[in-house]
């Protein structure tokens, strides 16, 4: 516990500090944090980062990134059919398609479909990260999401570990409590609360900081229960192990990539 307690808030610091250095350097940052996230992913499925399939799915992900992120507009490449998301998902398609006969089946389609949700997951979500800060009132958003993260995440720890005694999903994720899910969105929604009405009221009312905040919370244990259910089917405990009592990137960024999926998709960010 007090490994994982140190990690997390120098993790903390250091990333909020890359974020107060503008949108660039934040930008630069989650690129890196979404290459690794990526290599842990295929690392899970034996999937070697030389191999060419894996390094086909990198250069994939760092296209989406660019593209749904809004930074091929910025850096005037838009116009160029590649940084259009749709035909590049159809591109991943079939270049995967090509290599699966390529390589006589040694690269089956039961791992273009592993690589292929990797990639998707991992570049959209990280991608809509990215969109957010270059908004007007992204530094804003984005530490609001963040913010009620990490609440939901520390509700759910300090709840779950005094109070819990029910199971919330014993077959995906059995340390998981009911009592710890309504902690952590109690928490969740009252950082929203705290954030909105008195650091940036300008994001919404008392309603909407309360709505908002159920959203995020909600999310972003679906999105904590989604890598877990993946975990436990492919049989390993962490994605990684790079953070030390926390595993890897994917570890640390599941609810976050759910949520600014699910945020985008209503029009929030």
């Amino acid at each position: 516990m007090k490994q994982r307690v140190i990690t997390g808030v120098l993790g903390a610091a250091g990333f909020l500090y890359i974020l107060w250095l503008g949108r660039e350097w934040y930008s630069g940052l989650l690129f890196v944090i979404a290459t690794a996230a990526y290599f842990e992913f295929c690392r899970m499925k034996d999937l070697h980062w030389k191999q060419i399939q894996v390094i086909f799915g990198a250069i994939f992900v760092w296209l989406l990134l660019f593209s749904v992120s809004g930074l091929s507009t910025h850096l005037s490449l838009a116009s160029y059919p590649i940084f259009q998301d749709t035909k590049l998902i159809n591109l991943g398609m079939v270049v995967f398609f090509i290599l699966i006969v390529l390589t006589k089946n040694q690269f089956d389609l039961h791992q273009m479909a592993y690589i292929f949700v990797g990639i998707l997951y991992i570049g959209y979500g990280f991608a809509h990260m990215i969109h957010t800060i270059w908004r007007a009132d992204g530094v804003a958003l984005t530490l609001l999401i963040i913010l009620v993260i990490w609440a939901t995440d520390s509700g759910a720890l300090l709840f779950g570990k005094r109070l819990g005694k029910r199971k919330l999903w014993p077959k995906i994720s059995p340390n998981k409590t009911v009592e710890g899910a309504l902690g952590g969105l109690f928490l969740g929604v009252l950082m929203s609360g705290i954030v909105i009405l008195f650091i940036f009221p300008e994001l919404g009312t008392l309603p909407q900081a309360l709505l908002i905040g159920i959203a995020i919370s909600l999310f972003g244990q679906m999105g904590d229960l989604i890598e877990s259910a993946w975990k436990r089917s492919i049989g390993v405990k962490d994605s990684g192990a790079i953070l030390p009592g926390h595993g890897g990137f994917l570890d640390r960024f599941d609810s976050l990539l759910f949520t600014f999926i699910m945020m985008r998709l209503l029009d929030i960010v």
